[in-house]
């Protein structure tokens, strides 16, 4: 069973994503925060395995209630809910520490889909649409001085085989698994163990973040 909180400030809007929820047999919703503040108080209490979480919200908007709820280390994902696909407050969430977004239009199928996806650790944004978005918002990036454009110093890097930074850029440009594997001449389960160590070496939640990381790192430059 998925546990989901939902944050959103509009009363409508939470009942929809409820009712969509909870129809569903795999998934049940523990409450409901109307803003940042009663999001993050009510994750620590009820340790939902997903918070559905909207962005603008009085108070505590939905990004600053992201990054507390993932500094905290718990198991609690957040999946971020924006009015546009290419939204700066999306971007933001993602460094907040969320493990994707969908765009509040979505189709219902998408969002359970989204849900279980994150539920499991996995991300929920497309590798296309992940790339499409940094390239937008990436100049909000701050550059670190004296950094070199493929950052080998950056201390989040040095635990990387010479083939694992080759995966984490070429994940940063928004290659599928699949796409890795028949460019790089790797099975499919080799590219999977790859990202998986790539992940856990550098403490990326989930391939969203590797991706902000190639970014972050230089490995990757927007197009």
């Amino acid at each position: 069973m998925t546990t989901v909180l939902i944050a959103d400030d509009q009363p409508l809007q939470r009942l929809g994503f409820r009712m969509l929820l909870e129809s569903q047999d795999d998934i049940a919703v523990l409450g409901e925060a109307a803003n940042g503040t009663e999001a993050v108080r009510m994750t620590a209490e009820l340790h939902p395995d997903v918070v559905l979480m909207d962005v603008r919200m009085p108070g505590l908007d939905g990004i600053e209630a992201t990054r507390r709820i993932t500094a905290t280390g718990d198991r609690t994902r957040v999946l971020i809910l924006t009015t546009f696909d290419l939204d700066e407050y999306a971007y933001a969430g993602l460094r907040a520490g969320a493990s994707g977004f969908l765009v509040k239009d979505a189709q219902p199928e998408e969002l359970l889909s989204g849900v279980r996806a994150v539920a499991t650790g996995d991300a929920v944004v497309a590798p296309s649409l992940t790339r499409r978005l940094l390239d937008a918002y990436v100049h909000h990036l701050p550059t670190a001085p004296g950094l070199s454009p493929a950052a080998p110093e950056d201390p989040r890097l040095a635990p990387l085989t010479d083939r694992e930074r080759e995966i984490l850029t070429v994940i940063g440009m928004g290659w599928t698994n699949t796409e890795i594997a028949t460019r790089l001449h790797l099975a499919e389960s080799t590219v999977k163990t790859h990202v998986s160590r790539i992940l856990a070496k550098t403490g990326s939640r989930d391939r969203v973040q590797a991706v902000i990381l190639a970014y972050d790192t230089g490995l990757v430059e927007p197009s």
